[in-house]
């Protein structure tokens, strides 16, 4: 029987097994990873974020197997306004030496000088067991790019090491419906609309609905829309909006690519269920926000003094606010025109024109022979020519006589029929099955760790 000696220390075998156990832990979630890689992605479910989270912070997994450490704590840091980056990893607890071996570390992935401000991560510190000397950074993740976090994290023999975790990202058609509850900004956004189709839609039923005094809580509303979404299902880039309905109020969109159909040039209209074109042949308000100063017929000139014909609409509007198209067209004329100062005329089929005077400048590309869309911007506000002040004067001509643009009986909307007809209902089912099955996702992702370089930083 071996005998006790009070001289040598008592082996403590609860710390090794738990290192042991924590290492084979680790190990066993790598074999997993590489496990991962070698199956089909028809083999692959999505990760959701809570498994997304654990891949970006496997790099700490070693940590539990540092000699002579606590458990790491999770600091998250945001770098300040002219903060280093180095001050920022120095402010999570470690000292300057530990500071400049990360960032030399991070060297190789990002540029680490030229940093702004707001930029967060997160790092793994872990105290001394005896209290003696200073935390020892464990890892540290970072968001480097929408679809990829760079890890360092510090190998059982103390060295630092680099790895970045990619995301893949997929196509995919996103279903957001809801009810309303606030505002239609909020509403949208909490299942998932982004800010840019959300302002698609809101801009869409603006001459349909008043968002302020129509919509009610409880309203439903639905969008369907393209997006570039990670594994995780956080959207990085949102497509254009295909359909979108309010109070009931349904809209899908569609290519028209018949040249020979009305204005039909490949670009995105919206249409009913029925297929005819929700914006009218011209719009009645070429400024939005702007509010009406002058009407048609007899009055005062502000500038001449004397009663004379006034054969438009006046907007008032700010210097610069940008003026739209009243529909699709092509701009018959853009040159200086006496007392109109800068002046725009755009010619609509059926014979019917718009003109647009006082401006201050033309949109880029405006010029004679180019054609426009309806919504399209082709000027700006000004007070050029005989005016008492920035305005839209805005004219619409029929067969080369001015009419009066707040009445004129303008054609309706387009309305689709024959083969575009056909193409519009196959494009329209397609969406309403995608609604009825709740949204149906493109592509399938993978996920992927690689190791960008393992300097032995100590």
């Amino acid at each position: 029987m071996q005998e006790f000696d009070p001289r040598r220390s008592a082996t403590r075998w609860a710390p090794r097994l738990f290192t042991a156990v924590a290492g084979l832990a680790a190990l066993g979630l790598g074999l997993k990873l590489t496990a991962d890689d070698v199956k089909s992605p028809a083999d692959k479910a999505p990760l959701d974020p809570a498994a997304l989270a654990a891949l970006q912070h496997v790099a700490f997994a070693g940590a539990e197997a540092q000699p002579g450490f606590e458990r790491p704590e999770n600091v998250e840091v945001k770098v300040r306004p002219g903060e280093t980056l180095l001050g920022a990893v120095q402010r999570a607890g470690v000292t300057p030496e530990e500071a400049r071996q990360v960032v030399s570390v991070l060297q190789g992935a990002i540029d680490t000088v030229n940093i702004k401000a707001g930029m967060a991560f997160e790092t793994a510190i872990a105290q001394r067991r005896d209290q003696r000397g200073p935390a020892r950074l464990i890892g540290l993740s970072m968001r480097a790019s929408p679809s990829s976090t760079l890890t360092v994290s510090r190998t059982f023999d103390g060295a630092l090491r680099l790895r970045e975790l990619e995301e893949k990202v997929r196509d995919e058609k996103k279903v957001a419906c809801g009810e309303m509850n606030g505002s239609f900004y909020e509403s949208v956004a909490s299942v998932g609309g982004t800010p840019q189709v959300i302002s698609q839609a809101a801009k869409l039923f603006s001459h349909k609905i008043d968002f302020s005094r129509d919509i009610q809580e409880g309203d439903r509303f639905c969008l369907v829309f393209e997006r570039k979404v990670t594994e995780s299902g956080r959207t990085i880039e949102a497509g254009d909006l295909e359909y979108a309905e309010v109070k009931g109020q349904k809209f899908y969109a569609f290519d028209r690519r018949d040249p020979n159909s009305g204005g039909g040039d490949g670009k995105t209209q919206f249409f009913d269920e029925m297929g005819k074109n929700i914006k009218g042949f011209l719009l009645r308000t070429p400024v939005d926000g702007a509010r009406i100063t002058s009407v048609f017929g007899m009055r005062r000139h502000p500038v001449l003094g004397y009663t004379r014909a006034h054969q438009g609409v006046d907007f008032g509007a700010g210097t610069g606010t940008p003026i739209l198209a009243a529909g699709d067209g092509v701009v018959l004329e853009a040159r200086r025109w006496g007392g109109y100062g800068n002046w725009l005329r755009i010619r609509h089929s059926g014979n019917w024109d718009t003109g647009y005077g006082h401006v201050s400048r033309y949109a880029p590309g405006i010029r004679p022979g180019v054609k426009v869309r309806q919504g399209q911007v082709v000027a700006y506000v000004g007070s050029t020519g005989l005016a008492s002040g920035p305005h839209l004067h805005y004219e619409i001509w029929q067969r080369g006589q001015r009419v009066n643009p707040i009445g004129a009986k303008v054609p309706q909307g387009t309305v689709l029929a024959g083969s575009e007809l056909a193409a519009f209902r196959s494009q329209k089912a397609h969406i309403d099955r995608m609604l009825a099955d709740g949204g149906a996702v493109m592509d399938t992702p993978k996920l992927a760790m690689t190791d960008l370089r393992e300097p032995k930083l100590r």
